[in-house]
């Protein structure tokens, strides 16, 4: 073999070479990229249950104290001796969602029926 034969079957040894390992490197990046998508998916919903769950026992704090006429302080001992502070926080999201709701409900246009 020539000198020139033995250098171009190097150069195409070593391009499929190449090639086989970028496509093995954009094959791991695309598992990287959905795997890094799954995880902030699941965190997500993690944080929107969590979110959700508070707002239910802000809701039930409420009622405790607004409904039942319970001082906050009572109510947290009533719910598994949490600390005032953290009742406070929970009852605070339950308001912040009824005056969000009633915010939306009041933006809402108003539909007037046709006095012909």
């Amino acid at each position: 073999m020539s000198n020139q034969t033995v250098r171009q079957a190097a150069r195409r040894a070593a391009r499929e070479v190449q090639k086989r390992v970028l496509e093995e490197r954009t094959a791991r990046e695309k598992r990287l990229q959905t795997l890094g998508m799954q995880v902030c998916v699941e965190l997500a919903e993690r944080d929107e249950a969590v979110v959700l769950r508070e707002r239910r026992a802000g809701e039930a704090l409420r009622q405790m104290t607004k409904g039942e006429g319970m001082p906050l302080s009572e109510a947290a001992l009533w719910s598994g001796e949490i600390s005032l502070r953290e009742a406070g926080r929970l009852r605070a999201l339950a308001l912040d969602t009824h005056s969000s709701e009633a915010q939306v409900e009041a933006e809402e246009p108003v539909e007037v029926a046709n006095q012909d």
